[in-house]
C-alpha cells in the first residue's frame, strides 16, 4: 500500500503526546537521516544549522532557499517515515518569501516545519505563520507548523519576565496558526511545567546533556523532544578527534566506534 503525504501528516500529528513524547534526533543529510531512521525513529526532523554546515554555509539565514529545499526533498525521498523541516525564519525577507518556502517544503514532501522568531518582533513571526498556514491550505496540505520561541535560547528580555513573555508569544503564534510551540534553551523542570500547563498546543523542547530524560519531560507535559544541531555537532566532533589523533600521535583509536562500513553502505543501498 502506498503511504501518501496525508497519511504521513496524520501520523506525525498523532505522535505529539506527553504520554510518550515524540523524540527527534535531528538529521542534516541523507546518510544521517537513514542512520537515525534505522535506529528506530518514528519521524525525521532536520536541523537547519546541520544542513547549512553540510552545504558549506554558516547557520542564521545565510543558506539559499533552493539549496535547503533540495536537501529536504532528498531526505524525504530517502526515508519511509514523516519528515519535518527546520526552515529557520522562513528563508526570506518577508511573508511573501515565506509563502514560496512553504510551497517548496510541501512540494518536497515534508509534513511539518519549524519556523523561528529569533530577534525579530513577535508580530513579524505571527505574520509569517499566518502566511504559512494560508499557503498550506491553498495547497490542500496538512502541514504541522511548529513555532520556535527564542526567548530562553537567546536570553531575550529580563529573566524575571521571560516566562510571561514566552507565554505571550506562544498565545500570539497559536492564534496565527501554529500547531506546536518550540521553546529551546529551557531545561528547568518548574519552568517547563509552567510552559506546558499554559500552552494550548503540543510543547517541544530541546534536550542535551544534563537535561531531564524524554520520559521525565513527558511527565512535565512536553509532547516533543528534539536534539537540534547536537547530533551534527557530535558527528563533527568525532571527525575532529580522528584528525587530531592522526595528526598528533599518529593514532587511529578514535575510529573504533564507527559504524561498520558494510552496515552504513547497506543503509544507502536499500529501498528508499
Amino acid at each position: 500500500m502506498t503511504i501518501t503525504q496525508s497519511d504521513h501528516a496524520r501520523l506525525f500529528r498523532s505522535l505529539h503526546t506527553s504520554a510518550a513524547p515524540l523524540a527527534l534526533a535531528n538529521a542534516w543529510d541523507v546518510a544521517s537521516a537513514r542512520v537515525i531512521e534505522a535506529a528506530g525513529a518514528p519521524a525525521i526532523a532536520t536541523t537547519s544549522a546541520g544542513v547549512a554546515w553540510s552545504l558549506g554555509s554558516p547557520d542564521g539565514g545565510i543558506l539559499a532557499r533552493d539549496r535547503a529545499l533540495k536537501l529536504i526533498a532528498r531526505i524525504v525521498a530517502a526515508v519511509a517515515v514523516p519528515v519535518t523541516a527546520d526552515i529557520e525564519g522562513g528563508y526570506g525577507k518577508d511573508a511573501a518569501d515565506v509563502a514560496e518556502t512553504i510551497a517548496g517544503v510541501i512540494a518536497a514532501g515534508a509534513v511539518g516545519v519549524n519556523i523561528e522568531d529569533g530577534t525579530r518582533p513577535p508580530a513579524e513571526l505571527a505574520a509569517r505563520l499566518a502566511t504559512a498556514r494560508r499557503s498550506a491550505e491553498r495547497a490542500g496540505a496538512d502541514l504541522f507548523l511548529n513555532a520556535r520561541i527564542d526567548t530562553y535560547l537567546f536570553g531575550l528580555g529580563e529573566p524575571d519576565t521571560r516566562l510571561k513573555e514566552t507565554l505571550t508569544r506562544a498565545r500570539l503564534y497559536v492564534g496565527a496558526g501554529a500547531d506546536g510551540i518550540f521553546v529551546p534553551g529551557v531545561t528547568d523542570p518548574a519552568t517547563i511545567a509552567a510552559l506546558a500547563g499554559d500552552i494550548s498546543v503540543p510543547l517541544n523542547v530541546m534536550a542535551g546533556p544534563g537535561a531531564p530524560s524524554a520520559a521525565e519531560l513527558g511527565a512535565l507535559g512536553v509532547a516533543r523532544v528534539s536534539l537540534g544541531s547536537g547530533v551534527a555537532q557530535a558527528a563533527y566532533a568525532a571527525a575532529r578527534r580522528a584528525a587530531q589523533d592522526l595528526f598528533g600521535a599518529g593514532g587511529y583509536d578514535s575510529l573504533a566506534e564507527g559504524i561498520p562500513f558494510a552496515e552504513l553502505d547497506a543503509l544507502l543501498s536499500g529501498p528508499h
